[in-house]
């Protein structure tokens, strides 16, 4: 690791990297790692998303659908300096993989393509990485596919960053096919050459007119951050390379700018000036360990990944930000638990290799931490650390009630969900007791159709799956008075209970309210508890199959048995006079409608509109996103009935980005046919 890493105060910056591999759904992440391992010797030949033999997509569930479902983590060596990639998922369903695996690294680099229809995808990984203040490249992949000039690119591109896209790379052209590039830093010219290294050629005059109002460009933006450079550009004074360089490093580091190169990385083209760009201009451990807020003292690391693998059991990827940690070390998490590493892995898409303790900068893999948590930071020092990055899961937007085909696997399914939730904490797992349900709440469609395969595929649980039910609820319309007597006779004592109760509909929200007004001791006060107790039994279940709201109910009178009465007959008479008296009341359906926030580019609002007037929703009005150019706030109430996919459509009609939340308002009143169906289907269900 003896690379030294030029800054701009002449001192230098050692140790290995980690790099994230971010950018909009296939976009060529996976490719461009599996052409870095390849460049690099570290794979003989780099395989395919098609073909399913990549490094990075390694789960079965990532080869089966053609796309990155999970994180992705493989090491290489590049110049005598040690290099982590993590290939982050770039579907927006699995988001919260790149964010947990960002504030340790160095650089991000962030791939995409001159397509316009992933423009909002780009925003949502540029906006991320702008909030975490992650040093960026963008790296516009399939330039041998381009169809337009990377000016053009370049403008489209930059809605999505809040600061200047600078290009540091123009392409060369050729009977409009792209054969190689022209550094404007280095100022040299490149042919490219299919998965070797490209080959320095001399410039040609059109590639000199356009590589020098190309450069000329590209010093300017540098110069809005650099009085000197700007200094010597308004006196035609061409600016020594070096110092060229320490401007592009320090306002990388800085984040004021974000260098765009260019390339293919199924051809491995521009694979090369990319990993050197890496090498000299990122930030190394020390730039980020500052970044995050390290305080000299113990051995500390931040977690960025859980894995629970079938023999060597749970995995926590980390990177050391300072010390060493290494197999045997007591580490505490941010609660002050205790664990111990059971052993140091590296690290290589699904290949796990143990090695020894993990220095400054390395990203390994610490094994059986098991109370240690995804974005926790831990230490091996006698205090909890600091928690450097903690990160708060996104709230879910779809679910699915979910239960083991075979009733033996219950207790397993616990298990595996427990494990799947500490792996991916954005997925959620309620219990609803009113209606039985485990429900699993995820991030879309995909994310918890991954989640079911991998019960199967990793913790061997086949589960069945259906919509959750509605919280539907009923209430009365009219009041009535009505007698409940409850009267058995056995061979020993009876059993004798008598309660008049005064049934009335209360407004909206006030829920259920039980009193009495006896007199003259004909229901002794021991039983009034019992009598409330059998009115509540019955309420969990109205005459319409729903548990019952909004009501009053008064004892005012009965009788009683000094030998036969007790609390469990006066329980039954309670029970028996709202089951008498309830369906005379006439019941009516309530439900459930929720307040509904949808983000989405301003281009998709009026489809987002329409999608929830077919759904019966009340649209409330939209505003601009705050902060988001190009993107509105589209507010509205909802039956809780019209959520369950609507993250499906709304997806659907904002190419993959748009967003959902939502909670709970009130309860309206449910008439007609629609009543009729939802009480009939709960009467066939019971």
């Amino acid at each position: 690791m003896a690379d030294a890493v030029r800054t701009t105060n002449g001192s230098s910056s050692r140790g290995p990297r980690c790099i994230a591999l971010v950018g909009p759904y296939q976009s060529g992440k996976t490719s461009l790692l599996e052409a870095i391992l390849s460049r690099t010797g570290a794979i003989q030949r780099p395989g395919t998303v098609a073909a399913g033999n990549t490094v990075g997509d390694a789960s079965a569930e990532s080869r089966d659908h053609k796309m990155s479902v999970e994180l992705s983590v493989a090491s290489t060596d590049f110049l005598g300096d040690t290099y982590t990639f993590l290939d982050c998922p770039g579907s927006v369903e699995f988001m919260h993989e790149m964010r947990a695996a960002l504030p340790p690294c160095d650089a991000a680099v962030v791939v995409c393509e001159a397509d316009e229809r992933k423009l909002p995808q780009l925003q949502l990984v540029m906006r991320e990485l702008e909030d975490q203040n992650i040093p960026r490249f963008l790296f516009i992949n399939k330039i041998d596919k381009a169809d337009k000039r990377v000016r053009e690119t370049l403008s489209l591109l930059q809605p999505a960053s809040r600061v200047p896209l600078v290009l540091r790379q123009i392409p060369i052209w050729k009977d409009g096919i792209v054969m190689g590039f022209v550094d404007l830093a280095l100022e040299r010219a490149f042919i490219y050459r299919e998965h070797a290294a490209s080959e320095v050629i001399e410039f040609d005059n059109d590639n000199q007119a356009r590589k020098k109002d190309a450069r000329f460009s590209m010093l300017e933006k540098l110069a809005d951050h650099d009085d000197e450079l700007m200094e010597q550009l308004l006196e035609d004074i061409e600016p020594p390379r070096d110092k060229v360089f320490d401007d592009l490093t320090k306002e990388l580091r800085e984040g004021a700018i974000c260098p765009v190169l260019i390339g293919s990385a199924l051809h491995a083209n521009g694979v090369l000036r990319l990993l050197k760009a890496l090498r000299h201009e990122a930030p190394g451990i020390v730039q980020t360990a500052a970044r995050l807020g390290v305080e000299n003292g113990d051995p500390v690391a931040q977690v960025i990944k859980t894995w629970h693998t079938a023999h060597g059991g749970k995995l926590s990827v980390s990177r050391v930000l300072q010390g060493e940690i290494g197999e045997g070390a007591n580490v505490l998490n941010g609660a002050g638990e205790s664990a111990r590493v059971a052993g140091v892995f590296k690290t290589f898409g699904a290949n796990q290799e143990k090695r020894g303790a993990a220095k400054i900068g390395d990203t390994v893999a610490f094994g059986k931490l098991d109370p240690v948590k995804t974005s926790e930071t831990i230490t091996a020092g006698k205090k909890p650390a600091k928690q450097l990055a903690p990160l708060a899961p996104p709230p879910p937007v779809m679910a699915l009630a979910i239960a083991a085909v075979e009733r033996k696997d219950d207790v397993k399914l616990g298990l595996a969900l427990n494990k799947l939730m500490d792996e991916d904490p954005s997925l959620v797992v309620q219990h609803n007791t009113e209606s039985g349900e485990i429900v699993l709440w995820g991030q879309g469609e995909m994310h918890l159709r991954v989640a079911t395969e991998r019960l199967v595929s990793r913790f061997g649980v086949t589960a069945r799956t259906h919509t959750p039910a509605v919280g539907y609820r009923e209430t009365i319309k009219k009041p009535i008075t009505q007698r409940g007597r409850h009267k058995k006779q056995t061979g020993g004592h009876g059993q004798f209970g008598d309660v008049i109760l005064d049934i009335k509909p209360l407004a909206r929200g006030e829920g259920f309210r039980f009193s009495e007004t006896v007199k003259g001791g004909t229901v002794p006060k021991q039983y009034f508890s019992s009598v409330e107790e059998g009115v509540k039994s019955y309420l969990k279940c109205g005459p319409l199959g729903f548990p019952v709201v909004d009501i009053s109910v008064t004892l005012t009178d009965g009788s009683y048995h000094e030998v036969d009465s007790s609390d469990m007959a006066f329980q039954l008479a309670g029970r028996l006079a709202m089951s008498e008296g309830l369906p005379q009341c006439q019941p009516v359906l309530l439900q459930p409608i929720f307040s509904v926030e949808i983000v989405c580019p301003s281009d998709a609002t009026a489809k987002i509109n329409a999608i929830l007037a077919q759904r019966h929703g009340q649209i409330l009005g939209f505003e601009a996103r705050e902060g988001w150019d190009g993107w509105d706030v589209v507010k509205a109430l909802l039956p809780e009935a019209a959520i369950g996919d609507l993250i499906v459509e709304v997806r659907s009609a904002t190419a993959g980005v748009g967003g959902l939340s939502f909670k709970f308002d009130h309860l309206q009143e449910l008439t007609g046919k629609n009543a009729e169906q939802v009480v009939a289907a709960r009467k066939a269900a019971a």
